[in-house]
């Protein structure tokens, strides 16, 4: 049997940014697929020119509410893999005992784990300090792109994947995440404890503005009381968008060896953990 991928993208992105993640996937053997959030379906061009308003009322309840129907509703369950907020979803979804196994590049930390590093206030300070930005649908310029997810590149692939890649984001997760601990619907909540959980791998960038290394690492560590497998990677001199810089096979090489590791290779060659 052929295992299957759904890709799930984070924030201020399109499905289109997993284009190189898929494409190779797909040529070892996997099925894959990228869903879209809600109010995404459209060119990234459309997307600028004629927002959707009601992306404003989406959160991290309605997001993982949402992979969480698409996912079920396929034939087999499928091997997770998020970046990102997409990387908090795909937590919250192994912790309801959706998806097979998860990997999760630049996570966004679930609730109760801190990261205040100067980078990741900066990187985000044009969304919290807009006057009611969690009511909004918030922009994202060049420049704030280039520190937030692409510091580590040269400046023409800066530009190139700026315009190729991103799109105006629901201002809500942004709250949800920084005052994760205020929010009663706990949107960002993850039971660290749960020993029924499949599979998970979290990979860190080196030298990410937005989710540092450091968080990553705390994310891994809050897991250490389950039983569940967890494993945590480093990769040096990455940024956020790590699955578009050079060298983003050394990271697909990884992932498809850990998955080979954990017995979900491709192909059914012998009992998979089950979810």
């Amino acid at each position: 049997m052929t295992k299957s991928i759904v890709f799930i993208h984070g924030a201020w992105l399109t499905s289109l940014s997993w284009e190189n993640f898929m494409d190779y996937f797909q040529k070892r053997g996997y099925e894959v697929s990228a869903p879209e959030w809600p109010y995404r379906d459209r060119p990234v061009r459309e997307l600028r020119e004629d927002t959707a308003p009601e992306l404003a009322e989406i959160g991290g309840n309605e997001l993982t509410d949402h992979f969480e129907k698409i996912i079920r509703a396929m034939d087999e369950p499928p091997i997770l893999v998020g970046h990102s907020f997409g990387g908090l979803i795909v937590q919250r979804l192994l912790d309801r005992g959706v998806g097979r196994a998860g990997i999760c590049l630049d996570s966004v930390a679930p609730e109760g784990i801190v990261g205040v590093d100067w980078t990741v206030l900066k990187a985000n300070s044009s969304v919290l300090f807009k006057w009611m930005g969690w009511e909004k649908v918030q922009h994202m310029t060049l420049d704030q792109f280039r520190y937030a997810f692409a510091n580590t590149m040269p400046e023409a692939r800066q530009e190139e994947y700026y315009d190729r890649y991103v799109v105006p984001e629901t201002g809500r997760i942004f709250f949800q995440i920084a005052f994760a601990q205020l929010d009663p619907h706990h949107a960002t909540q993850v039971n660290f404890k749960n020993n029924d959980r499949a599979p998970l791998l979290l990979v860190a960038g080196e030298k990410d503005h937005l989710v540092p290394a450091h968080v990553t690492r705390a994310n891994y560590d809050h897991y250490k009381h389950s039983t569940a497998l967890t494993e945590f990677v480093e990769f040096k001199d990455r940024c956020h968008l790590l699955f578009a810089q050079d060298g983003w096979d050394e990271i697909c090489t990884f992932a498809a060896d850990w998955l080979e590791k954990i017995n979900l290779g491709a192909q059914e060659t012998s009992e998979a953990p089950a979810v």
